[in-house]
């Protein structure tokens, strides 16, 4: 009895191969006809394996890869990163990122996620550049830098409430990259209140703040 029917190469005959043949069955065995089609493999250690794509609408917004902004995540996932924080580590947070949410804090406390994660990011640009001091702490403790900063000491802030909590996720999660910077490239930020009159190229406003590169 001879019928012709669609086989996997690999899955049905065995062979080392990701195509789709035609095959040909006769009395139980198996003739490969044509492989008329291509099928992406997942290569591994033990041989190949069709690729299993999800569809578009079950693919998570903090791990797919973004082609433009207009498959950006949510805020509201930035607000997951920030709940799901792991508020003991507020205990355990090293001299550098203590200085950078306490600057975050007293900055920027009644902004949005975005406008706290913004300042936090100017600060960690400034200690890239070579134009500020290379450690976040010297950045926040500059002379003339943050009003906040009295006689280059910065104040203790009032760990205990919900505001610093949220101030020291958004420190950990602008270090890590965790989020985009919503501010790339700004070195510089001011009050929307204020205008000092800078000479410098805008970035853009989020919130109270106005941020320039």
């Amino acid at each position: 009895m001879r019928h012709s029917l669609l086989v996997a190469g690999v899955a049905a005959v065995g062979l080392l191969s990701s195509t789709l043949a035609l095959a040909e069955v006769t009395d139980g065995s198996v003739t490969i006809l044509k492989a008329p089609l291509e099928a992406p493999v997942v290569v591994a250690d033990q041989g190949a394996a069709p690729l299993t794509v999800e569809p578009d609408n079950q693919i998570s917004p903090t791990t797919a890869q973004l082609d433009d902004e207009s498959d950006a995540p949510t805020a509201a996932t930035l607000a997951e990163l920030v709940r799901v924080w792991d508020v003991d580590s507020a205990d355990e947070m090293d001299t550098e990122t203590r200085c950078l949410a306490t600057a975050v804090f007293y900055e920027a406390r009644s902004e949005s996620l975005a406008g706290q994660l913004a300042v936090a990011n100017v600060v960690i640009e400034r200690a890239r550049s070579g134009r500020f001091p290379s450690s976040l702490c010297g950045v926040v403790t500059q002379p003339g830098q943050f009003s906040f900063v009295r006689a280059g000491r910065l104040p203790v802030a009032p760990t205990s409430g919900h505001q610093w909590r949220t101030a020291a996720a958004i420190a950990e999660i602008a270090q890590e990259d965790s989020w985009a910077n919503p501010v790339e490239g700004a070195l510089y930020f001011h009050a929307a209140r204020v205008s000092p009159g800078w000479n410098r190229p805008r970035v853009t406003r989020i919130g109270g703040h106005i941020f320039y590169r």
